[in-house]
């Protein structure tokens, strides 16, 4: 940024702040820095990065750089050095947006404190305000919800609810907000077909009608009604259980949900519409009892607990660099089998006592990793429901196990396409072999290599590529990483206070 850039850029910055009514320790505060940098930045006297100016962008809800700006965001890796120190484990970005789906069903105002500032998040917050959904950021990270007494269904935003699968969400808190209305096909990563059957099923439990017609799902509302259901799910799916549960949660009868996913987002979910007065019993195993309310007005504030995979991210980023690295705030009941499988591949971790999350439930641990010398495991490492390994923490064992001796059979048997995205790694040195679409061997053990990627359009293996970057000596970079923002906040910046070298560029 040039001189004369700055300068305007601080002035504007100023007269945004003054606007808001803060004082410079005031925004400060928000950004996590020093009132000394502020007075820097408003006099034009400290470049700015991207990424700053993309969060204060964030804090002040308008345009702080209004020309010119590339649209793709890549990262330049300074790879092979090591790391120390501790950093501290996120908010769940599928909590979160489960949560933001299930605040439809609550009259009252919802307040969802430390929500993951990603942009899954961000598309959700974009369809909600589009519908009369008064969504309003306290600071950095705490939203405040409110929703009108009628939704206004017919004013979507089609582009924001095409780029996520959260969309889908939507169809539980909906059920019978209209008689009839449209919701747009589902995106999110490239992950194959992931049909969203499984959720029709379930909703048609409800009386819910779903027809697909030319980009749209046409949907027709059923009766209110006060029934008892019981049925069981053919696929023990995160989201469809999400979406099942949401919709008994405003229901007056009482709906027993049988093969119901445990796992971590399911739980933060319940928790939120227990704190709304919706009777759940047996959260945390696969038969869920839900006695509804038709009528919900609450004013609730509410934690999501912390993302046990950015928690995987963060440990195999000082495995892979062979590091001395805490990770606070790991949410154990989520991670034991693959701490568990990290152990029996010979990595050194040492795990703190327990104590509770911001939200009262979830346990949560520190974890340290040691410099280790790691070998293959003989038998393949696969993911299952919880609680076993989780299903989004099985391509970072790709990564780990390129740096243990011996060969590692992945088996990722539940997307089609993924492992495919993991022999990117081998542009960087690796030696991963596909044999098939759903399962690889990794051969280590690695020396890795800097080099330049695109990313994948699927956000777990791009995370790996970026970890990966961190071990390999020289230079990388990894260009358009839209899909790992989807998933994470901050994770380069967050990564340079443990000692990584990243940078954020644009062309």
């Amino acid at each position: 940024m040039t001189q004369p850039t700055a300068e305007h850029v601080g002035l504007l910055l100023r007269n945004a702040r003054s606007e808001k009514g803060w004082t410079q320790g005031q925004l400060a505060a928000e950004l996590g820095t020093s009132q000394s940098a502020i007075a820097r930045m408003e006099q034009g006297k400290q470049n700015l990065s991207l990424r700053m100016i993309e969060r204060l962008e964030a804090i002040f809800g308008r345009s702080i750089v209004k020309v010119g700006r590339p649209q793709m965001t890549h990262l330049r890796v300074e790879g092979g050095r090591t790391l120390s120190g501790e950093v501290d484990v996120n908010s769940s970005k599928n909590a979160g947006v489960a949560l933001l789906c299930a605040s439809l069903i609550n009259r009252g105002t919802t307040t969802l404190r430390r929500l993951a500032r990603i942009e899954e998040v961000n598309r959700i917050v974009e369809v909600l305000t589009s519908i009369g959904v008064e969504c309003t950021w306290l600071n950095g990270s705490d939203l405040r919800i409110r929703r009108p007494e009628m939704l206004d269904l017919g004013s979507m935003d089609v582009d924001a609810a095409r780029r996520t699968r959260s969309v889908i969400m939507l169809l539980g808190p909906l059920l019978d907000e209209s008689s009839e209305y449209q919701l747009p096909y589902a995106g999110g990563c490239d992950l194959g077909t992931r049909t969203v059957e499984p959720h029709m099923q379930a909703l048609r439990e409800f009386g819910l009608t779903v027809e697909a017609k030319s980009g749209f799902y046409s949907i027709a509302a059923p009766p209110a009604d006060d029934l008892h259901r019981s049925f069981v799910l053919t696929e023990r799916g995160d989201t469809v259980t999400e979406n099942a549960i949401m919709a008994a949660a405003h229901r007056e009868g009482v709906t027993v949900i049988r093969n119901a996913s445990p796992n971590y987002m399911v739980q933060d979910l319940c928790f939120y519409l227990q704190g709304l007065g919706v009777d759940i019993q047996g959260v945390g195993t696969t038969t869920l009892k839900i006695t509804g309310r038709s009528a919900i007005d609450v004013d609730i504030e509410y934690y999501p607990s912390e993302d046990p995979i950015e928690a995987m991210s963060l440990i195999t980023a000082g495995i892979v660099t062979n590091s001395e690295v805490t990770i606070r705030r790991v949410p154990i009941e989520f991670m034991e089998i693959e701490l568990a499988t990290l152990e029996q591949m010979g990595q050194k971790l040492e795990v703190s006592g327990e104590y509770m999350a911001r939200n009262g439930r979830t346990r949560l641990v520190d974890v340290t990793t040691r410099p280790s010398e790691l070998h293959a495991l003989q038998d393949k490492i696969h993911p299952m429901p919880f609680p076993g390994l989780n299903i989004d923490n099985l391509p970072f064992f790709a990564v780990i196990a390129g740096n243990a001796e011996g060969q590692t059979m992945i088996h990722d048997w539940v997307y089609e396409n993924r492992a495919i995205y993991l022999t990117e790694l081998n542009k960087l040195g690796a030696q991963v072999q596909l044999l098939d679409p759903h399962r690889i061997y990794v051969n280590g053990p690695t020396k890795w290599r800097a080099a330049e990627i695109g990313c994948p359009p699927a956000l777990r293996p791009a995370a790996c590529l970026l970890l990966a970057m961190l071990a390999a000596r020289g230079t990388s970079e990894l260009r358009n990483i839209y899909v790992i923002e989807r998933g994470y906040e901050d994770l380069a910046e967050r990564l340079n206070t443990i000692g990584a070298k990243i940078e954020y560029f644009q062309d």
